[in-house]
């Protein structure tokens, strides 16, 4: 599995504009081959920053993605940023949960104790 996390600083004079994009590109990316989910995100203590959060089945599926017009889109909107666009892409080897919080805090309570 591959994440992308965008981080987005909008003008705020572009920040309905931007929020606009963003929204439309929601759903017709959720349909892309490969894509697990899309969420977009406004940061509570500055409404003026967007994150969007991708997940990808593989590589090449991403790959498509960056390739496709709607991704060119949202590079179309740099312009209305105050900074620079900025992309992190990781890739997951393997995905655990909760029992692996359980585990831990079991352990971690375990070797606290007097």
């Amino acid at each position: 599995m591959v994440i992308v996390r965008i981080t987005m600083n909008v003008l705020p004079e572009k920040q309905l504009e931007v929020t606009q994009t963003l929204l439309s590109m929601i759903e017709p990316t959720i349909k892309e081959t490969g894509c697990l989910s899309y969420a977009v995100f406004c940061d509570i203590e500055d409404q003026h920053r967007f994150s969007l959060i991708e997940e990808w089945k593989s590589q090449e599926d991403l790959d498509r993605h960056f390739a496709s017009h709607r991704f060119g889109i949202l590079l179309g909107t740099k312009a209305l940023l105050s900074e620079h666009l900025e992309i992190q892409i990781h890739t997951v080897l393997r995905t655990e949960g909760f029992g692996a919080v359980e585990a831990i805090r079991k352990n971690s309570v375990d070797i606290n104790r007097p």
